[in-house]
C-alpha cells in the first residue's frame, strides 16, 4: 500500500508516522532503524513513497523536508539515507533560507544538479538516492557521476524497490568511506615517510670506521616526530660526532625545537664547535626558539678521536652513555659533574670529559624514554640499571648493532605492559680494531 509523503502544514519538517512511536519513560531503548530522509516541495501531492521494511520487516523511519534548510536541521546522526527528489524546484531551496551559503539558480539551463551537489557538501558520510522521471535518465545517471549512490524513477517506484535500493546505498556509501580512509591512510604513510627521511638525521660517516645503528619511536599516538632528537657526523680531521637529545614535553612544538636543535648542532659541529662553546651556543638558540620559558632541553654530547680509541663527553642532565667491550659487562660511562640540561641556567657550564674507549667497543647513547617505562602492572620503573641488565642479557645471546637495539626497544614495551608513553631515541656506535 503506497503512504502518501505527509504534506507540510504549520511546522516546517516532520517525522513520517511510519516512525516507531517515541518510547515509554525509562523503558528500554528499541532495536535501532533504518531512517530515510526525503527532500521534495511537491506541493501537489504527486510524490508518495510506498510502506518500506527493512531486512528485519520493521518499517523503515520516514522523515521530509521541503528545502535544503529543512533537510539540514533534520540531518542528525540516525538519518541513514536521503532521497532526493531531482525535481524540487531551485526556489523551494531557498525558501526561508536568508543568510544561506548556497544559492541554487531557478533557471534549469544553469547546473540542473545544483541541489544535488549542495545536499552531497551538507552531507559528506550520509547515502544519497536520487529520484527522478523515467524520461529524464541522462540526468539520472549524470547525478550517480557527480555523487550519489543509485537513482529511482518516480514511475517504478514500490516498497520492495525502494527497501533494497536504501540497503544497497547505505552498504555502498559504507564501503566508499572505508575505501576512502584505507586510500588516505597509505597516503599519509607514504607521506610519512618522505617527511622522516627528511626529519630524521641521515648520519655523515663517509671515511670512518664506526658502524651506526639508530632507533626512534614517538610517544605521541600517530605522531611522526617526538621531542628526541639524534645526530652524528665525521668533521675534516676525522673526529666523529655524535649527540641525543630530548626536549620536555610531547607536543608538536618541542618535537619542532628538536629538529631545529639537531640541525643547529649539525651546523656549530661541522664550523669546528666542541664540548662547552657548543653547547652554551646550543643553548642560546634554545633560548630564542622556545615557546615558553618553562621549555628545556637535555643533551648527551660524545666527540670521538679519528684513532677511535679515545672520546671527549659531555653531559646536560642527560643520561649517561652504556659502553661495552669485549670480555667485559656493560656498563655506564662516568657521570659525574655533568652539567645542566639546556635553557636551566643562563650562564652554566658544561665540562668535558675524557674517556678511553679501547680498540674495540660499543657505545650506545639513547633518552629517558627508554628507562622510565614500568615493569609489569607496579610503580617500579626500569631505571638505567634496569636497562644495564637487559642490554648485557642481548649481548650474552649474541645480538649487536640493529638487533640488539630493537630487541631492547621490544623488551621496554613487553615489560611496560604496552606502548612506552614517552619518546624513545637510541643510537649505537661501534668499532671493531684489526
Amino acid at each position: 500500500m503506497a503512504v502518501p509523503v505527509p504534506r507540510q502544514r504549520d511546522i516546517p519538517a516532520t517525522e513520517s508516522a511510519q516512525a516507531t512511536p517515541p518510547a515509554a519513560p525509562h523503558a528500554s531503548p528499541p532495536q535501532a532503524s533504518l531512517t530515510l530522509l526525503v527532500i521534495e516541495d511537491d506541493p501537489a501531492g504527486g510524490l508518495t513513497v510506498p510502506e518500506i521494511l527493512d531486512a528485519d520487516r520493521h518499517r523503515i523511519r520516514l522523515r521530509t523536508a521541503r528545502n535544503l534548510t529543512e533537510a539540514a536541521r533534520l540531518l542528525t546522526q540516525d538519518v541513514h539515507c536521503i532521497l532526493l527528489d531531482l525535481s524540487l524546484d531551485g526556489t523551494g531551496s531557498a525558501a526561508g533560507a536568508s543568510g544561506s551559503r548556497t544559492a541554487v539558480a531557478t533557471d534549469t539551463a544553469v547546473d540542473q544538479l545544483a541541489i544535488l551537489r549542495e545536499v552531497l557538501r551538507i552531507a559528506p558520510r550520509h547515502a544519497v538516492l536520487v529520484l527522478t522521471a523515467e524520461a529524464d535518465a541522462e540526468r539520472a545517471a549524470e547525478a550517480v557521476r557527480v555523487g550519489a549512490q543509485d537513482f529511482l524513477f518516480r514511475d517504478e517506484l514500490d516498497g520492495r524497490l525502494l527497501s533494497r535500493a536504501i540497503r544497497y546505498a547505505v552498504e555502498r556509501k559504507r564501503a566508499d568511506i572505508a575505501q576512502y580512509k584505507l586510500a588516505e591512510s597509505k597516503l599519509r604513510a607514504q607521506e610519512n615517510a618522505r617527511l622522516e627521511r627528511g626529519l630524521l638525521p641521515n648520519p655523515l660517516l663517509e671515511g670512518s670506521d664506526l658502524r651506526f645503528a639508530a632507533r626512534y619511536r614517538p610517544g605521541r599516538s600517530r605522531a611522526l616526530l617526538g621531542g628526541d632528537f639524534y645526530d652524528t657526523v665525521r668533521t675534516p680531521d676525522g673526529t666523529v660526532h655524535a649527540m641525543i637529545g630530548d626536549v620536555c614535553g610531547h607536543g608538536p612544538d618541542e618535537a619542532a625545537l628538536g629538529v631545529e636543535l639537531r640541525i643547529a648542532w649539525r651546523a656549530l659541529t661541522l664550523a669546528g664547535l666542541c664540548g662547552d662553546e657548543l653547547l652554551s651556543t646550543l643553548q642560546e638558540v634554545l633560548e630564542v626558539e622556545r615557546p615558553c620559558e618553562e621549555i628545556f632541553a637535555t643533551l648527551c654530547t660524545v666527540d670521538i678521536s679519528p684513532d677511535g680509541r679515545r672520546a671527549g663527553l659531555c653531559l646536560a642532565g642527560h643520561p649517561a652513555p652504556l659502553i661495552s667491550r669485549p670480555g667485559r659487562r656493560a656498563q655506564l660511562l662516568p657521570y659525574e659533574n655533568s652539567g645542566p640540561a639546556l635553557g636551566l641556567l643562563p650562564k652554566a657550564r658544561w665540562p668535558r670529559r675524557h674517556v678511553e674507549l679501547g680498540g674495540t667497543w660499543s657505545l650506545m647513547l639513547y633518552t629517558d624514554g627508554l628507562i622510565e617505562g614500568r615493569i609489569g602492572e607496579g610503580r617500579e620503573r626500569l631505571g638505567q640499571d634496569g636497562m644495564v641488565e637487559m642490554i648485557n642479557r642481548h649481548l650474552d645471546c649474541g645480538l649487536s648493532g640493529e638487533g640488539l637495539l630493537e630487541a631492547s626497544v621490544t623488551e621496554a614495551r613487553r615489560l611496560n605492559g604496552g606502548e612506552l608513553t614517552d619518546d624513545v631515541a637510541v643510537v649505537l656506535l661501534s668499532r671493531t680494531e684489526g
